[in-house]
């Protein structure tokens, strides 16, 4: 009998491998294990000759590289540059430093450091830590270095509450001097040691991991932008504290809506911080928005040309995103470090409105100052100085003093065109002077 039902088993088995061999390619692939959602793949694998899948369990296929979100690794210099620059923040300052790392692959006497935590903020620069925060950890890895520049991209992972460590209340004088009388009024003495002496309650070694009580603040709350920007200055002035320039880098737009908010909210501290402290900040969210300054993959690069600038998580680079994130900060830090000394920008006189998720940014910076007093500069009305910064004694003479000048932006008079030239109407050619007034028109005869 069980050897009649395992015929009959194995004659109902080969009859639906053979229905199943008869059925097209995807339904084959349904059928035989694929699944109603399969999707074969790009690439076929090696073939295996007969010895392969359907039969003996060969592998289907394979999937193409999964695209990466962390940066390539850092490049390796031959020689000891002449001038570093460190890179210093999350996952965002990563692809910033690899994007320099190929600016200056040319050039080994500019080096790229980086000082990276993939995964830290100013809200917490350990996931389990709340003790250690990113000032401390900056003076301990910059101890030793002497760099040119510094620039720090940050904040990618803050959009998060904030807890803030909260000091234990102290019991008032008065409260301690009564809580000694009640004990002298009920008799009872303190605990005293061996020696004589008040014996102190316990105390015990503070946990870095758990610091102690603290109030949680919620993302964009009033309390939590009060801590974040105190955060804010005291990773600027643990930056300052090397005596080199420092720049800070503003996120970019990423994707979803409520995202693309916070981002921008953060952005607005940073300006607003950086400008009180006078630091560098460079702002490059034109350049990863569309028209509507809205959040976009595609985009122009740093030569023009339409490519992808972004990952598919929506928040990274690609190599080409990437070169151009750091060429709008290259032509800040060059800047910088060609003229240590040059002044810093200056906050406007009144702040602008923070720009509105969805609307495009205003291309209108801080106003800089472009004339200094002193250094031989001539006066202007007003009695300002109107020599430019770096002129030294050798200041422009003032429209006034040049008659070209004077003729041509003042009064407005246009200049002799030089002989041969095709605006030259003189007549007869060749008659610079003649060209630059025409003959009035011989009065009409009456």
């Amino acid at each position: 009998m069980a050897m009649v039902q395992r015929t009959r088993f194995l004659k109902v088995a080969a009859a639906l491998v053979a229905g199943a061999l008869a059925l097209p390619v995807g339904a084959q692939a349904q059928f035989l294990g694929g699944g109603w959602g399969y999707q074969p793949y790009r690439a076929a694998p090696p073939s295996g000759g007969f010895f392969s899948f359907p039969f003996f369990g060969g592998r289907r296929g394979y999937a193409p590289p999964a695209e990466s979100y962390r940066a390539p690794p850092p490049r390796k210099l031959e020689t000891q540059p002449s001038t570093t620059v460190i890179v210093v923040g999350d996952s965002m300052a990563d692809w910033l430093a690899y994007g320099l790392e190929e600016i200056y692959a040319d050039n080994q006497q500019i080096g790229v450091v980086r000082s990276i935590r993939q995964y830290s903020g100013l809200v917490r620069y350990e996931p389990r830590n709340e003790a250690l925060q990113w000032p401390q950890a900056i003076k301990d890895t910059l101890a030793a270095d002497k760099p040119s520049a510094i620039v720090v991209m940050l904040g990618l992972n803050d959009r998060i509450a904030l807890r803030e460590r909260v000091a234990p209340a102290k019991p008032a004088p008065d409260a301690k001097q009564d809580a000694k009388q009640d004990g002298k009024s009920d008799g009872k003495a303190a605990p005293q040691t061996a020696a004589g002496a008040e014996q102190k309650p316990e105390e015990r070694p503070v946990d870095p991991r758990h610091p102690g009580p603290s109030v949680s603040y919620e993302f964009r709350s009033d309390q939590w932008a009060q801590v974040y920007k105190k955060r804010i200055d005291d990773m600027i002035t643990a930056l300052k504290s090397k005596g080199v320039p420092v720049i800070w880098v503003g996120l970019p737009a990423i994707r979803g809506p409520r995202a693309t908010a916070d981002i921008s909210y953060l952005d607005d501290l940073y300006h607003a911080e950086a400008d009180k402290l006078g630091i560098t900040y460079v702002d490059i969210w034109d350049g990863f928005v569309d028209e509507d300054g809205r959040y976009t993959v595609q985009g122009p690069d740093f030569e023009g040309q339409t490519r992808r600038l972004r990952t598919g998580d929506g928040i990274h680079f690609t190599k080409y995103g990437a070169l151009k994130l750091a060429h709008l900060v290259d032509q800040e830090l060059s800047r910088i470090m060609a003229n240590p000394a040059a002044p810093v920008a200056l906050s406007a006189p009144q702040a602008a409105a923070p720009a509105k998720p969805g609307t495009a940014r205003s291309t209108v910076g801080p106003v800089l100052p472009l004339t200094a007093a002193g250094g031989g500069g001539q006066m202007i009305s007003g009695g300002e100085a109107g020599g430019l910064l770096g002129a030294g004694g050798n200041a422009a003479p003032l429209a006034s003093e040049d008659p070209t000048v004077k003729s041509a932006l003042v009064r407005g008079d246009s200049l002799a065109a030089p002989p041969d030239r095709a605006d030259n109407f003189a007549w007869p050619q060749g008659d610079a002077g003649a060209s630059a007034s025409p003959p009035a028109a011989a009065p009409a005869a009456h």
